[in-house]
Order: structure tokens, then C-alpha cells, then sequence
């Protein structure tokens, strides 16, 4: 048992493991090729000694570089996780065995290039381990590959997402081991359950609306774009239960395999833009929240923030929203699915703005000169959820200052842009200039 713990925790067995087995390849190559006279594999293949040498210098130095950007990063990842999460999360890092295969596999290529190094006699005529120079050659491809890859899977550790996915994940295979693999179904008989947790990035509408129509019925997508769906929570709900006819002995027969049918919904480690508009949202106002917070007090970049949720709630305000009914080609509705209305979108970008900013006078002026905007090009039936946000502000800023002059001032719409409100000076009155002036 301590053995196997070891073995798990440990962040050297795995770089050490592959740098004793790259030696004792290293040393039959290097035994086979003298036992040859180093005439097994040409020198066509391998190049002259010279070559040799500077090929295997060259694969020696940058193997070094490569070990030290593994590690770099790795150190990177359990600062950030420290720092910004949790001191808890650095054990699952230091053991992730990718990271160590990739310093195992780097290190190991260098002690190759540099014992077969040592090999190489003479200058052009002189001899070259051949089968040890292929060995530090395929090497050297693999460990381009792994680097790749290794890039690839350090940036998404990296990401927030990542790091809970990381511990997550673990959980999971914890309880499989334990409790078995039955995810707890709440799903009902006329409900498809997801069968694996995951943000819904992604649904094959035409799909799910051509098994709907060869079934006879309507499906219905529970979650929304971007929403989080744990394993076995209902994912679709069929609309009337057509998972079932009377069959010969008076059991229903399934008419709907969810298996084919969930095959059509993606499910991803976190949201992504492809279909989620809401998420673009989310981004912006978690910047402009971020920015107001300590310590980071910086109204200006919220400012910033705000002009682009301004400039998306005005190009969708006066365009009709997504209904969510999918029809198919007779006209028949076969898929529903939950969509963001207008206050949901208004609500999303301005709420926790409002709240966070409320004691900033820049911040509340261009929310207030956003939604004054938004109410003119707004039709009749959106005005509702941009009067409830100037109310809501107006109350807000009332709490947060005392005095009505400064009031006043916060409220003021900053119709420049600028954050500065009523005091920017205004433009001098247009006047006719002659030709000669």
C-alpha cells in the first residue's frame, strides 16, 4: 500500500524511470553497432561524423531548453493555482503524469545524444553508431510531438476550467472505482438522461429534428446553450412519450434509443462562442466586475466593458430573438429549446454592474447614458427591462451617496463616452463661414 502511494505521488519516479531505460537502449544500440563495426546502418543515412557531431550537439542543447520550459511552466501553473485558487490543488498538479512523461521523455533524449555522442570517432572519415544516431533521431521526432502536445494540454490546465476539471475528473474516477459506474438517473420515463457531466456547447438541431419526426413526437432541450448538466440530470424531454408502443407481450417497445439521440447534443469541459452568445456577455461583465474590485480599482477598463455590452444590446434590439421551435419540412414542430429573451440579455450585461459600480461615478454614467440609448431604439415591448435598470440604478446611486448634488452628478449621462458626464465642456455653436474667411 505505501508502495502504490508512493508510486502515485511521486513527481521524479516516472522522468527517472524513462531516463534508466533510455541508458539501457542506449547501451544495446551502442553495443549492436560495435559489435558491427558501425556498418549496420550507412553513413548515407547518418552523415559523416562531423555531421553526426553537430547534429547531436544540436539535439543535446535544445533538449535542455525543452526539460527547462517543462519545468518553467509546470512551476507557472502551481503558482497561479496557489495564488489564485487553492494551495490544495498544487498536489494534483506536480502530479500530472504528462508533465512528467514529457520531462522524462526530454531528458532522456538528451542522455541519449550525448552518450552517442561519445561514440563518434574521426572527422569525415571516421565512424558514426548508425543504429544509436536513428534511435536519437526518432528521439527527437517523438519529443517534437510531445512538445506540441504538451503546449496544447499545459494551456488548458492552465485555464480555470481546467484546473477544476482537473480535481473534478479525479473525484469521479474516485467514486467509479468505489460505488461503481451507475450514475444516479433522475431523469423520468419520458426524459433522455445525459450520461457524462458538461456545459452544453453545441446541439445538432437537424438532427434531433429529423429523430423527432421519424418517432412521431417533439423533444424538448432541457438545459440552455452554456448551462452546466451533471450526470444522469434530464437532457431532453420527449413530448408525448413516444419511447414506447404496445408491443406483443404488453410491454412498451422503445420507439427513441437515447443513445442515438444524445449523440446529437455536445457536451464540453466549458462553454465555448460557437452557439453561446450569453457566454460573450459573461466574459464582458466578469471583466467589468473584476476591474471595480480590489485591488484592482479600475473604473476606466469597466468603461470599456460597458461600450462593447452597449454596442451588442443595440445591434439585437431591434432584430427579432431566436424562438426556439424548430420545425420540420411539413411544417411540424419537432424540437423546442429554452432561449435568452431580451431581459435576460439585459439583465446579464447591466445587473452585477450596477450593483458593483454603483459608488462610481464613471461607471454609473455610462450605464446610465447605455441604457438612455437602448430606450430609443428599443421597440415598445423591450422597454420594460431598461426602465426596471434605471430605476434600479437610480436606487442604487441613492444609497451609495448622500448628498443630491453628487446624485445628480452620478446619474448624469455621459453622452460623450468619456466617463465624465455633465462637466465635459460642450462643443461651440456651429456658425456660417464665408469663402473668403
Amino acid at each position: 500500500m505505501r508502495f502504490r502511494h508512493f508510486v502515485r505521488t511521486s513527481l521524479w519516479l516516472l522522468p527517472l524511470s524513462c531516463l534508466v531505460a533510455g541508458v539501457l537502449v542506449v547501451v544495446g544500440t551502442l553495443a549492436v553497432d560495435r559489435a558491427t563495426d558501425y556498418r549496420l546502418v550507412p553513413q548515407a543515412l547518418t552523415g559523416t561524423p562531423s555531421d553526426a557531431q553537430t547534429i547531436l550537439s544540436s539535439f543535446a542543447t535544445a533538449m535542455v531548453s525543452l526539460t527547462t520550459l517543462v519545468l518553467t511552466v509546470t512551476l507557472v501553473a502551481v503558482q497561479l493555482a496557489m495564488g489564485q485558487f487553492s494551495p490544495r490543488i498544487v498536489g494534483a498538479l506536480l502530479n500530472d503524469r504528462f508533465s512528467q512523461l514529457a520531462i522524462g521523455l526530454f531528458g532522456t533524449t538528451f542522455l541519449v545524444a550525448v552518450l552517442t555522442l561519445r561514440e563518434v570517432r574521426g572527422s569525415d572519415r571516421g565512424t558514426v553508431p548508425g543504429l544509436s544516431m536513428m534511435l536519437c533521431y526518432l528521439l527527437m521526432l517523438t519529443s517534437l510531438v510531445v512538445l506540441v502536445l504538451f503546449v496544447q494540454h499545459a494551456s488548458q490546465g492552465l485555464r480555470v476550467a481546467g484546473l477544476i476539471d482537473l480535481v473534478g475528473d479525479r473525484s469521479r474516477e474516485f467514486i467509479v472505482r468505489e460505488h461503481g459506474n451507475s450514475p444516479v438517473v433522475t431523469a423520468s420515463g419520458d426524459e433522455i438522461a445525459a450520461a457524462e457531466p458538461g456545459n452544453l456547447v453545441r446541439v445538432d438541431r437537424a438532427a434531433l429534428v429529423a429523430a423527432a419526426r421519424r418517432a412521431d413526437c417533439v423533444l424538448e432541450l432541457v438545459p440552455v446553450i452554456g448551462d452546466f448538466v451533471v450526470g444522469g440530470a434530464p437532457l431532453l424531454r420527449v413530448h408525448p412519450d413516444p419511447l414506447s408502443t404496445a408491443g406483443a407481450d404488453g410491454r412498451p417497445a422503445p420507439r427513441l434509443r437515447p443513445a442515438e439521440i444524445t449523440r446529437h447534443v455536445l457536451l464540453g469541459p466549458e462553454r465555448v462562442h460557437t452557439e453561446d452568445l450569453a457566454y460573450g456577455f459573461r466574459k464582458l461583465v466578469d471583466i467589468a466586475v473584476r476591474s471595480i474590485a480590489q485591488p484592482f480599482d479600475d473604473p476606466t477598463t469597466t468603461v470599456q466593458a460597458l461600450h462593447r455590452l452597449h454596442d451588442l444590446l443595440r445591434a439585437m434590439a431591434p432584430r427579432p430573438l431566436p424562438s426556439g421551435e424548430h420545425l420540420d419540412q411539413d411544417g411540424v414542430l419537432r424540437l423546442l429549446e429554452r432561449t435568452v429573451s431580451w431581459d435576460g440579455y439585459v439583465r446579464l450585461a447591466f445587473d452585477e454592474i450596477r450593483l458593483a459600480g454603483a459608488s462610481e461615478p464613471q461607471v454609473t454614467r455610462r450605464l446610465c447614458a447605455a441604457l438612455a440609448d437602448l430606450k430609443g431604439v428599443a421597440p415598445p415591448d423591450r422597454q420594460a427591462p431598461l426602465d426596471r435598470q434605471l430605476r434600479l440604478m437610480d436606487a442604487a446611486v441613492r444609497r451609495a451617496y448622500e448628498d443630491e448634488e453628487d446624485v445628480t452628478a452620478a446619474l448624469t449621462p455621459d453622452t460623450e463616452g468619456i466617463g465624465s458626464g455633465a462637466d465635459v465642456t460642450a462643443a461651440p455653436p456651429l456658425r456660417s463661414v464665408s469663402v473668403t474667411e
